[in-house]
């Protein structure tokens, strides 16, 4: 759980309309730009072939690392292995000093920022220009950067001007033309008066020992040109094995990146290089590189961890997270940010420091569809939440709910008492639209559905299914929402499930699927409950498994696996349970589908697709076909179908306030749509959306697909 200065720093920045506004205009307008910018080109086979180069170095790294040795020594190079970051500093410091280099000048360098070298420089007294524009504002600002390709994103033309009114001690105009001649003429100073140059490189060549530098501004070169003294700091996971493995690289980045064809400048170095002085003189440059472990061997060997190393920190994670939009990288990081720099953090600086940033994840998957190495970095997230919340411990309130909820029996009587407890604050009507003291978070941003009367458990035994050729069996996993909140759901599932000649039992050992344990950090509870429903479902004994949730149908397909995996008996029941399970639009889309009809009355409707359903089971086409089979159906598509909804599972309710802005963003493209009914397969996702378009007065309703077979759906 986040502790109360994090949220503070939360709150701060939600507030600061400048960075909302720089942050919201570029995300919105990235995923349009990366679309333009790959067109002509077959984006899976780069991201697979990027993947495939950086696994090849990553396993083969010490091999890497002494033929790389071995040809940048033969041409001149120094190269120094650092295991520390300290390692690291106190080489560069000593080269310095050994140099008597006072004046710095350094390209950019997440690297450097890691290991914090400017501040060692600075406190031996020399002078240290960042010559990266967008560094240089961020060093005269006194901050860090926000983003680990636009560092001063969160900064206006007119904070930045300020800046170099302040700096340079003359008024500097916010034209971004006039800043950028300004910036150019100080640079040109310090590059002639530099004693050294430090670089960061994007890629390691082993066969070679070439560093290649990718950037949209001259300064990389001329640090690595002008001064006498040339420092190159490269993270061990920088390795391609040669140029051609590099090309990939080259041509994913600045697409994935900033999107653009190619950036401005691509400068590879190879070895020492002359040095051309004033007075006419020639000599050899000296050329030193530190390779710099730093805990990356450590992430590697770690087997959750050891794709990290495909990353080329393009950062298109953060660009496509609803959490960075929000917050930046102040908050949503460290010296790393957004998605993969919590886990960069976590192991290169140190756990505690990705503690709170963490659990501003909210698992939506967006970050896992961009990655230019194919990194599953929202799945390594939740995992480093895991390995926190069995270190650490969870908050008392929290650990006591999961506690209750893994708790079959338990639970079910509390559901059942809170349904009578419900009444004062429902008033008879079927949402809840505030909720008194400590509770009134719940209702922040939307109101809530109130529990049924009668859970889907005891409805199906009601049901009278009309199966008239029987085809087998399938065991419906309901989830809490479908059993306690939405058991209109599970009806319409029967009626889709009894059409295609499949008879549906309710199995009544189920229980909660563990997964706001798992994402809240509680593996425990997580362990429990894949137990508990394993042996529930039996799956051996039925020819599929159903959900009607996403989340559900992940766990039982996917974490149930991972969670009992050390049980030779229960993890073999759990692989015919994943094998067996499906998604309802899934299933039923796989059986044939519905024969078109309906009751033909015409209704616009709009569809959301669930984070769970699109992203971790490609689940996207079938359920819009089955909607559009329905006589009367007038489906339209919204912008941005598959942006988050801000649910999250307990994600709305411990950052309402992110949660909010990210639900906002969803209502407005549904009332663009001019749509009448909101369609959606996860029954969280009704929740979210529901309670928010009934806290703005919309006329607007949300369906679960199955919801609208029930209701639409006739021969």
């Amino acid at each position: 759980m986040a502790d109360a200065q994090f949220k503070q720093r939360i709150e701060d920045a939600l507030e600061n309309k400048i960075l909302r506004g720089a942050l919201g205009r570029f995300v919105d307008t990235y995923s349009d730009a990366r679309v333009q910018a790959y067109e002509g080109y077959d984006v899976e086979a780069l991201r697979n072939q990027v993947a495939e180069v950086k696994s090849y170095a990553a396993t083969h790294l010490d091999e890497m690392i002494d033929k790389f040795e071995k040809a940048a020594t033969a041409r001149g190079a120094k190269v120094y292995r650092a295991k520390t970051g300290e390692d690291a500093r106190q080489y560069i410091l000593e080269l310095a000093k050994k140099q008597n280099a006072h004046n710095i000048v350094k390209s950019k360098s997440m690297a450097s920022e890691e290991i914090h070298l400017n501040q060692t420089l600075i406190d031996a007294g020399m002078d240290i220009q960042e010559t990266d524009l967008g560094e240089w504002i961020i060093q005269m600002a006194g901050q860090r950067p926000s983003h680990m390709v636009m560092p001063a994103i969160h900064l206006t033309k007119e904070e930045v001007a300020d800046e170099f009114t302040k700096h340079l001690h003359r008024h500097n105009d916010p034209e971004i033309s006039q800043l950028v001649k300004t910036a150019r003429v100080e640079m040109r100073k310090k590059f002639m008066d530099a004693d050294m140059g430090i670089s960061g490189a994007n890629i390691a060549v082993a066969e070679t020992g070439t560093l290649m530098m990718v950037t949209n501004e001259g300064n990389a070169r001329l640090t690595s040109t002008w001064p006498k003294t040339h420092v190159f700091l490269v993270g061990i996971e920088k390795f391609v094995n040669n140029f051609e493995d590099a090309s990939a690289i080259l041509q994913m980045l600045p697409r994935n990146g900033t999107c653009q064809q190619i950036t401005s400048y691509v400068t590879m170095i190879t070895g020492q290089t002359p040095a051309y002085y004033p007075d006419g003189t020639i000599d050899g440059k000296e050329f030193h590189i530190v390779l710099m472990d730093n805990g990356r061997r450590k992430m590697y060997e770690d087997e959750k961890f050891k794709k990290t190393f495909q990353c080329i920190r393009c950062a298109a994670c953060l660009n496509v997270c609803p959490a960075f939009q929000l917050v930046g990288g102040h908050v949503f990081g460290d010296i790393y940010t957004g998605g993969i720099g919590i886990i960069l953090t976590n192991f290169l600086n140190s756990e505690d420091d990705s503690t709170n940033p963490q659990n501003l994840c909210i698992q939506c998957g967006r970050c896992d569809e961009v990655c230019a190495g194919k990194l599953n970095i929202s799945e390594m997230i939740l995992e480093i939440r895991n390995r926190i919340g069995e270190k650490k411990g969870l908050p008392f309130t929290q650990k006591f709910a999961l506690d209750v909820v893994s708790n079959r029996r338990l639970f079910h009587s509390l559901l059942k008492i809170a349904s009578k407890a419900q009444l004062p604050f429902s008033k008879g009507q079927s949402v809840i639209r505030h909720l008194p003291m400590f509770l009134s978070g719940l209702t922040q941003n939307g109101s809530l559905p109130t529990i049924a009367d009668v859970p889907f458990r005891d409805v199906i035994k009601t049901i009278k299914q009309d199966v008239k050729e029987q085809k087998g069996t399938v065991a419906f996993f309901g989830g809490c929402l479908v059993d306690f909140v939405y058991p209109r759901i599970g009806e319409g599932v029967i009626r889709g499930l009894n059409e295609k000649g499949y008879k549906v039992t309710f199995p009544e050992g189920q229980s909660c699927c563990g997964a706001p344990a798992s994402y809240m950090g509680d593996r425990q509870n997580a362990r429990k409950s894949a137990i508990i429903n394993i042996e529930a479902m039996n799956a051996e004994k039925v020819d599929y498994v159903v959900s009607a949730c996403p989340t559900c149908t992940h766990a039982l397909k996917d974490s149930f696996r991972d969670l009992v995996a050390d049980d030779p008996a229960m993890s073999k029941r759990a692989e015919e349970l994943s094998r067996k399970t499906f998604d309802f639009s899934k299933l039923l889309y796989d059986l044939g589908g519905l024969e078109p009809g309906g009751d033909g009355k015409n209704v616009k409707v709009t569809y959301h697709d669930s984070c769970h359903l699109k992203r971790k089971m490609g689940v996207y086409k079938e359920q819009r076909e089955i909607l559009t089979n329905i006589k009367g159906v007038d489906l339209v598509e919204m912008k941005d179908s598959d942006r988050c909804c801000g649910f999250g599972g307990s994600y709305a309710i411990k950052f309402p306030e992110m949660a909010g802005p990210i639900l906002e963003k969803k209502l407005n493209n549904i009332k663009d749509t001019g749509a009448e009914v909101v369609a959606v397969d996860c029954p969280g996702c009704l929740m979210q959306i529901s309670g928010g378009l009934d806290k703005s007065g919309s006329s607007v309703v949300v369906k679960h697909t199955a919801e609208l077979i029930l209701e639409k759906w006739t021969k």
